[in-house]
């Protein structure tokens, strides 16, 4: 019997594999591998790879909110990731509610009353009456959630959604309501802050008695009334699952949550994030999830382009191939088009710490190392403090690879925290992206099977690859009269030169930078920027601009002894101001100086003298300070009261230089209510050691020594157009803030300067700081058309201990570059005779 059984079971296996593989047409190829023989199926293709088969019955979202919040946070909600749903969203408010921008159901006998019980019903007994076949999943939501759909669509594919099903953050009360809610000790309910979720067979159980649920209410929570109907009539409680509370994540911190830092392992890790009290929040949420998803794209084309270059390693073919087949171009653009899918052979250069080929020993990528600081050979400090940007960027690598290593660690039963990097490596190739090695102190636990808890040591090699390079263009603002406030008109925003290597995808990227730009563009979230220049398809140029060219820039200028530093300060004004007709208003806060008195009359004299050359000119006005002790905190806030209320202002000093693109880049960058702009001025070295040969006994000698002639110097550099920006002659003045404009209203929103502070410095860090902890953007980038003239710099011993402090550090920082002060020591033994000779103290 048993052989008979063994041999009818193969037939009929047999005829049912056949009856199977005709009906399913899978014809079986056999292929040939290392002599061995591999049976692959290939399958048919059952529809065009290119055919999108839209689904959108898969859930249906149910939005409580109330009359309130229909055009703020409910808005939000469909202007996001209320049209990303693979199924439907619907807003259920009060009788009383209303609105043209989102679809809304107002029920009837429902007002706006805490808590929603009745809303809550009703609105699902709306969902069963009007849409129970129609989807597979029910969801209940509040208009304070954000939902990844992609994700949710993920997550419940892999759910059965025939069986009833109760899925939300279980709760049981907290402990004030703890056996106060009449739950049994096996009873439950979904909180509805992150959502609930119930299948088609849930809600089809529950809804045929939703009034007796509503006649029977224990307590004042909603969401417990739900749990409680849902387990009497469908039988089942909420999801008894530890990972709810990450995937539908609650923040404890109230109105302030999701309002800082979003780079977290709670928010990668969420499906629905609650709560979002601001519209405005929601909209920052999504475009940066919007991010995310471009970044999860980008890493699909650099992958594309990899898996290209190794089929043309397969093919011997080498790097510059053209054509994957006959006529068939492998790229069906031109570079520089929109269309062009990237260099290949750039893109997909393999992952490797050798992808960089120095040809000389200046090609060679220096490493830096990090510890408790950064230790850098190419730093003007070999040893400095880990900023702020780097550090945030070792934070991005580092989640980065916990994510990694813990994406499967569910199904092993274990999971690897992150304790501490021990020291790491890092270094930037400017044509393929940054590389790092660390060192990283790990925890591991094992939470099923033999239980463990074990530190371990592990070295991870990352590299974040360079896609290509991205351009933005943002056309200049313009200004209506209706509404006095500042339109933006960001068009043609041709971004992403690489692009996945099918059109499909190109096409998808394109669609989520295209959305997240549209929700920044609606909130104005974008700073706005223009540098020199102008792009090809419609950033104007300077010259070409005559939108901002009538608004009045207030030139404020603290002015204390310097005559001739001032004269050829009101050169450079009358040739670029006066001459070229520019609207600027210029006002001098003058005082006396106790080492130069007969400056003071003569700097009225050159200023009268201006004014009749150009028939009276009135643009320029003089407060004088007379004998007062200097204070240039105090002369900028003077300067600021002569000013009105709506007026731009722009605060310099007597050893800048400017021109007219100067004074362009100051109109468009500082926005009245939104945005403050400090250029980063590029200032002069010590002309001694620039422009002459070092002397052998440079070290016995003053800078001022009469053996140089150092006006002459001076002046050899004055004139602008024949200065060169190189690192022998100056530096950018990155931790210099004195330079700033802004308009009047915002600068008393924060306070103004503070005139407390005497003497030299401080004043413009104390101003910065206050913008930061603002609510305006500021904008900091190094303005070319800006020069810093250098100046003897002389530190006071009056001064406080903070302001010595800086100022040395300036009067070190400007003596010259550290290359020239390196050939100045090596040049000179007499330094180091000098110092051995010199006495302790002295």
């Amino acid at each position: 019997k048993r052989t008979l059984h063994l041999i009818l079971g193969i037939f009929v296996g047999i005829f049912i594999g056949h009856f199977l593989r005709q009906q399913l047409q899978l014809p079986i190829n056999c292929t040939m591998a290392n002599n061995q023989k591999i049976w692959e199926p290939t399958i048919e293709p059952l529809i065009n790879e290119t055919t999108i088969l839209p689904d959108k019955t898969l859930i249906f979202v149910g939005v409580m909110t109330a009359a309130k919040y229909l055009e703020t946070r409910a808005k939000a909600v469909y202007n996001t990731w209320g049209k990303e749903l693979p199924g439907k969203i619907i807003f259920f408010s009060s009788e009383q509610s209303h609105s043209n921008s989102i679809p809304l159901v107002s029920l009837k006998s429902v007002d706006d009353s805490y808590p929603p019980q009745k809303k809550s019903f009703l609105m699902l007994k709306y969902m069963y009456d009007n849409f129970l076949d129609q989807y597979e999943w029910f969801l209940r939501a509040d208009d304070d959630v954000y939902i990844r759909a992609e994700r949710l669509e993920a997550f419940l594919r892999s759910i059965n959604s025939t069986k009833a099903q109760f899925i939300g953050q279980a709760g049981r009360g907290n402990n004030e309501e703890f056996g106060l809610l009449s739950l049994e000790y096996d009873e439950n309910f979904c909180m509805g802050g992150p959502g609930i979720i119930m299948s088609r067979e849930t809600l089809k159980r529950i809804a045929p008695h939703i009034q007796y649920c509503l006649n029977n209410l224990y307590t004042n929570h909603e969401d417990v009334e739900v749990g409680r109907c849902v387990q009497k009539f469908a039988g089942i409680p909420c999801t008894w699952s530890y990972e709810m509370q990450s995937i539908l994540y609650h923040n404890q911190s109230g109105s302030s949550a999701f309002t800082g830092k979003l780079k977290t392992r709670e928010v990668h890790r969420a499906i629905t994030l609650h709560p979002i009290k601001k519209s405005s929040y929601m909209y920052r949420l999504h475009n940066y999830f919007k991010e995310l998803k471009i970044q999860s794209l980008k890493q699909i084309q650099i992958q594309t382009h990899r898996e290209i270059v190794r089929s043309q390693s397969h093919l011997n073919v080498n790097g510059q191939m053209e054509f994957i087949a006959e006529e068939v171009p492998l790229h069906n653009a031109l570079k520089g088009s929109p269309q062009y899918l990237g260099d290949t052979n750039l893109l997909g250069v393999e992952p490797g710490l050798t992808r960089h080929h120095p040809k000389n020993l200046e090609d060679v990528l220096v490493w830096n190392f990090l510890a408790r600081s950064v230790y850098s050979a190419t730093e003007s400090n070999p040893r400095k403090k880990i900023d702020a940007s780097l550090a945030e960027g070792i934070n991005d690598v580092i989640m980065e690879v916990m994510e990694t290593i813990n994406m499967y660690s569910k199904q092993r039963g274990r999971i690897i925290d992150f304790k501490e990097i021990l020291y790491a490596y890092s270094r930037l190739d400017p044509l393929h992206g940054v590389d790092w090695v660390l060192d990283l102190l790990l925890v591991y636990k094992k939470y099923r099977g033999r239980k463990m808890t074990v530190p371990v040591r592990r070295h991870a090699y990352v590299q974040q690859t360079f896609t290509g390079l991205e351009i933005r263009e943002i056309p200049l603002p313009t200004k209506t009269k209706e509404t006095n406030k500042d339109k933006y008109h960001r068009k043609n925003i041709n971004t992403l030169s690489t692009q996945y290597a099918t059109k499909h995808i190109g096409h998808k990227i394109h669609k989520t930078l295209h959305d997240s730009i549209q929700q920044i563009k609606e909130l104005n979230l974008l700073p706005f920027f223009v540098t020199a220049g102008g792009g090809s398809n419609g950033l104007q140029t300077y010259e070409s601009t005559n939108i901002f060219q009538n608004e009045i820039i207030h030139i404020i200028l603290p002015l204390s002894g310097r005559y001739e530093t001032f004269q050829r300060f009101l050169t450079f004004y009358e040739e670029v101001c006066i001459l070229n007709k520019e609207k600027t208003k210029l006002y001098i806060i003058l005082y006396e100086n106790n080492e130069s008195t007969y400056d003071y009359q003569r700097t009225m004299d050159l200023i009268s003298k201006l004014q009749k050359k150009y028939s009276n000119y009135n643009d320029i006005t003089v407060v004088e300070m007379f004998d007062r002790p200097f204070s240039r905190g105090q002369a900028l806030q003077i300067g600021l009261g002569e000013c009105d209320t709506n007026d731009l202002l722009l605060f310099i000093d007597v050893d800048i230089i400017f021109t007219s693109k100067s004074l362009m880049k100051v109109r468009l960058n500082t926005i009245k209510n939104r945005q403050v702009y400090f250029p980063i001025v590029f200032s002069e070295y010590d002309p001694v050691y620039v422009h002459v040969p070092i002397p052998n006994d440079i070290c016995t000698k003053s800078i001022n020594s009469t053996a140089i002639n150092y006006r002459s110097l001076i002046n050899k550099t004055n004139n602008i157009n024949n200065f060169n920006i190189n690192d022998n002659v100056g530096y950018w003045r990155l931790f210099g803030y004195g330079i700033l404009s802004a308009y009047k209203c915002d600068l008393e929103t924060i306070g103004g300067f503070n005139t407390t502070i005497q003497g030299w410095g401080l004043e413009d860090v104390t101003l910065f700081d206050k913008f930061i902890k603002s609510n305006l953007n500021i904008i900091r980038v190094p303005d070319p058309t800006l020069r810093h003239v250098y100046h003897p710099i002389e530190c006071s011993v009056q001064l406080s201990d903070t302001q010595r402090q800086m100022c040395l550090g300036s009067q070190a920082n400007t003596l010259g570059s550290w290359r020239t002060l390196y050939n100045i020591v090596m040049a000179n033994d007499k330094i180091f005779e000098y110092k051995k000779l010199r006495r302790p103290g002295s």
